[in-house]
């Protein structure tokens, strides 16, 4: 069939009002106003690695001994743009507290090791002092170390807005099950979580 005999007989079978709506409705569709939004993310960075390697030496029957990550045997002279002085920082703004958890990757040989607990120091650029440790993210509890022997054990560090703090691990150790003078790789893995508050 030809297409104008097409259109007469949809003309007939809608009817000329039929088309005038049709007509009407395709002008309103054309004139509706449409608006965009465009959001650009930014994506902050709370935490930042300092030093993540370092080299202890302990001796056979040591007892309650301490090291440092990254001082060693003795607490780092922090300097705040020498990222080899301290293990990591931390950076709020105005929006975000931060609560940064802080674990070791696998349990420490509770055959060699009588004791292996962590604790936390921080500086906001001169003197370190002792950070308290918290049971969880939000929590308000507090706990005195991560031990290390116990499988799962882990603490939380929380920094309130608009700061800027450096830590430090300290470990306090006993060597003192075995006479082995093999190496112990130990890891320390720290998980940042941002929050609105710590309520």
């Amino acid at each position: 069939m030809p297409t104008s005999k097409k259109i007469a007989k949809l003309v007939v079978s809608i009817g000329i009002k039929g088309i005038l709506c049709i007509i009407c409705l395709a002008s309103v569709g054309a004139a509706l106003v449409t608006y965009t939004s465009t959001v650009t993310v930014n994506p902050k960075l709370q935490l930042t690695s300092g030093a993540t390697t370092a080299s202890w030496f302990i001796y056979v029957n040591e007892q309650n001994q301490v090291r440092y990550l990254p001082g060693g045997f003795n607490e780092a002279t922090l300097a705040t743009s020498d990222p080899t002085t301290y293990c990591f920082k931390v950076v709020t703004d105005s929006n975000k507290v931060c609560a940064v958890k802080v674990e070791l990757t696998s349990t420490i040989n509770a055959s060699k090791f009588s004791k292996f607990q962590i604790t936390m120091r921080s500086s906001t650029g001169d003197t370190w002092g002792d950070e308290p440790l918290y049971s969880d993210a939000l929590g308000t509890n507090t706990v005195s170390n991560i031990d290390g022997l116990t499988p799962g054990s882990a603490a939380y560090v929380h920094q309130a807005t608009s700061a800027t703090k450096y830590y430090e691990i300290k470990v306090t150790y006993s060597y003192d099950l075995v006479g082995e003078d093999g190496q112990v790789p130990i890891t320390v893995q720290l998980t940042p979580l941002p929050r609105d508050s710590f309520t």
